[in-house]
């Protein structure tokens, strides 16, 4: 409802008005996802129980905001830049710094600490269901021996774990750092890649943390993923070290 400032009556609000929070509360909490493509007018229309000129204006006004695009006998599709929280320099800068890459792994403690609570407090069944559905990708991948793929598999996992947070902060926030975490996680693994028995280890870290989630445990869930990230941190720091030294050898030779 709308006061008018003249008459200090109540304004009804325009339907339109209304489907268009609807659509906007959809992609902030990721039921739309950037890219994905709407349901035709007349469908959409009857799910929100509304005429399709009250639809069509207010996906005319979502367009308006820059949240969608319509393509010419194609439909409707959620913008794929939403998402672009960084501009390529500085995307470029971050991917080439070592440190930023250290500070990346501190980012996931406290994103990935903070989703996997309240994953395991308010998951649900189906959140539960793709979890695990993403955790078993990122074996599927290991079996390619790409670590790009690697990479995406482990962000989509965490990404996983932050929708069922249900805490569209929290998500979006993840999802705006994704590609810069797959850059990450693949340089991590590129370095980890020099000792490979550290990756069972990884992946005993990972189960525990997929088993906390699932059990409903918030405060088991928070630890697990902490210990997770430490222990790729610490493996890191002294991988980093001892190339440090090697390269100083070499110099003097």
């Amino acid at each position: 409802m709308n006061v008018s400032k003249s008459t200090g009556r109540v304004k009804p609000q325009k339907l339109a008005d209304i489907i268009l929070v609807q659509l906007e509360t959809m992609i902030i909490e990721g039921s739309l996802q950037p890219g994905e493509k709407l349901l035709p007018e007349r469908e959409l229309a009857l799910q929100f129980e509304v005429s399709r000129p009250s639809l069509r204006e207010a996906i005319q006004k979502l367009e308006a905001k820059g949240l969608v695009t319509r393509k010419q006998g194609g439909g409707t599709f959620v913008c794929n830049n939403l998402l672009n929280g960084f501009s390529d320099p500085l995307f470029e800068l971050m991917s080439n710094s070592n440190e930023s890459q250290f500070d990346l792994l501190e980012f996931r403690h406290g994103i990935e600490g903070m989703a996997s609570y309240y994953a395991a407090m308010r998951g649900t069944p189906a959140d539960f269901k793709e979890i695990q559905f993403k955790h078993d990708e990122i074996g599927t991948s290991q079996l390619e021996e790409n670590l790009t793929a690697e990479a995406e598999a482990v962000v989509d996992f965490h990404l996983a774990i932050c929708a069922a947070s249900h805490n569209a902060v929290i998500l979006q926030l993840a999802r705006s750092m994704s590609t810069l975490l797959v850059d990450n996680i693949k340089q991590n693994l590129t370095v980890l890649a020099k000792r490979p028995d550290i990756f069972s280890k990884i992946t005993d870290y990972r189960k525990s943390l997929l088993n906390a989630i699932i059990s409903g445990q918030p405060q088991k869930a928070w630890g697990a993923s902490h210990r997770h990230l430490a222990f790729i941190e610490e493996v890191l720091l002294k991988l980093t070290q001892e190339n440090s030294r090697v390269e100083r050898s070499m110099r003097r030779m």
